[in-house]
């Protein structure tokens, strides 16, 4: 799906039509989720910065500083996803921001479904579900190109 040619000094995507319009389609859905950063589905996307229940205030200032810039980070990655599905040759730049995006976006379905680390494999039984083991597929994939480039 995705690799990268050392002759060529690109990654190659190697994804049918249907595949790269549902995932113009995931990333489109995720952008209208980061409308609210601060909704539950978003929470291990953007945790609290301070562990203690006690600071409050400190947290209040951390998100009044940081919290615009984070989500505009990951809406510029997803943008790029969406700007490069089509495209059957990426920078490593844009294989960056896809395994960001793809893993915020699956981190955010996963907590939609309950998903735990103690979860045994099975069958997808929904279209969340199918979506959820896919981008799993898709993130494993960037990974395991980047990692061939060193």
């Amino acid at each position: 799906m995705l690799r990268w040619d050392d002759r060529a000094g690109v990654y190659r995507v190697n994804l049918d039509d249907d595949f790269r319009r549902i995932l113009n389609e995931l990333m489109q859905q995720f952008l209208a989720l980061l409308d609210d950063p601060g909704a539950p589905i978003l929470y291990r996307l953007f945790p609290p910065a301070y562990s203690d229940p006690g600071d409050v205030e400190r947290q209040d200032e951390y998100r009044r500083l940081m919290m615009e810039d984070l989500v505009e980070r990951r809406r510029a990655e997803c943008q790029t996803v969406m700007d490069t599905a089509a495209e059957k040759k990426l920078t490593e730049d844009q294989v960056l921001a896809w395994s960001r995006s793809i893993n915020s976006l699956r981190l955010a379905l996963g907590t939609y479904l309950e998903v735990s680390e103690d979860d045994e494999p099975r069958p997808p039984e929904s279209a969340e579900e199918s979506a959820y083991q896919w981008l799993s597929w898709l993130l494993e994939e960037t990974v395991d190109a980047l990692a061939r480039r060193v």
